[in-house]
């Protein structure tokens, strides 16, 4: 209690690249360390540290090679994230913290039996809830659960992320805060346009269309997941404090969020992605591409986004146009 108020749970999920040596655990220790500060009851959801579970698959084939059973590889597998449980408990107590690392199984994490792409069927939270209420910090081990046989299951791609966002429905949280290395979604990819602009608030549905129209987001299925059940997300980093980007059902205003682009091995596809698209957005989309003397065509058009097609090679110039067009100061979002 806080002051005669419930204490608000927190989960808090480290992707690999923020759990990769010893000083990047600590760090991510004081960050749940200052979660608890601030009132709140942390839970810890991590990945297996950077390159980890590269390693393993690499260690099996070397092994085994072809023959090793599924259920095996799903047993090895889950190692990297136990790993990173156990390690980042560890550094919580020597932050002078109560914590307990939890297996997805210990955690409640129960599956169907469907080996390297299982399915979370639901949480059985009460050990989760039985720790918080001792005032022990759960650190989870995350893309694994338990299959009704008892066996070790993993949870596929974005599986890391899936765990967070089932645990937080779960136990009712407050919020769900993926901390990785990048610091939230940009109106584009900053490595090509500099002066993109990180998003203050965005919608289920424009994170989505932004993965489909070419932009790698290595949380989509905890953003389906969070969507079907109304729960918030906070994208940010785990090197800053600074806030990152929020993920909600209302998202932020209307027009161009952002831009995503696909390098193909023909033509490129460059899109605006928003709310409330319009003619005159797209009259603007394509006078931008004109005017650097892009030929192209309309590939797709809706109220959701505006993608254009134009020649290989010139994606990341037309990229450029549109970010233009659409976010300098004067411009039409």
């Amino acid at each position: 209690m806080l002051y005669g108020r419930p204490m608000k749970t927190i989960i808090i999920k480290f992707g690999g690249s923020s759990l990769a040596d010893p000083g990047k655990i600590r760090r991510a220790a004081g960050m749940v360390m200052a979660a608890r500060r601030r009132g709140l009851k942390p839970v810890a959801v991590v990945s297996a540290p950077a390159d980890s579970t590269d390693d393993l698959l690499k260690l099996a084939d070397l092994t085994a090679g072809p023959s090793a059973s599924a259920r095996e590889q799903d047993a090895l597998m889950a190692a990297g994230e136990q790993l990173s449980a156990a390690l980042l408990a560890m550094a919580i107590a020597a932050e002078g913290g109560r914590s307990v690392s939890l297996t997805g199984a210990q955690a409640g994490i129960l599956t169907d039996d469907n080996f390297a792409a299982a399915s979370v069927r639901r949480v059985d939270a009460r050990r989760l809830k039985k720790e918080l209420a001792a005032g022990r910090i759960p650190v989870v081990a995350g893309f694994q659960g338990v299959s009704p046989r008892g066996d070790i299951t993993t949870l596929g791609r974005g599986g890391s992320d899936l765990t967070a966002v089932v645990i937080a429905r779960a136990l009712g949280s407050a919020s769900c805060e993926f901390r990785t290395d990048v610091k939230g979604i940009y109106t584009a990819h900053p490595a090509i346009v500099p002066e993109a602009r990180k998003i203050k608030t965005i919608t289920y549905d424009e994170v989505i269309r932004l993965a489909e129209l070419g932009t790698e987001v290595r949380q989509l299925r905890a953003v389906k997941y969070a969507k079907k059940h109304g729960l918030t997300l906070h994208l940010r980093s785990s090197f800053h404090d600074e806030p990152g980007t929020l993920v909600t059902r209302a998202g932020g205003r209307r027009g161009v969020a952002c831009l995503s682009m696909r390098k193909e091995a023909g033509p490129a596809l460059v899109s605006a992605i928003g709310r409330g698209l319009n003619r005159r957005h797209l009259a603007a989309a394509e006078k931008a591409a004109e005017a650097c003397g892009l030929a192209h065509t309309v590939e797709s058009f809706s109220s959701g986004h505006i993608t254009l097609r134009t020649a290989p090679g010139k994606a990341e110039t037309l990229l450029k146009a549109l970010h233009a067009a659409f976010f300098a100061k004067s411009s039409l979002t």
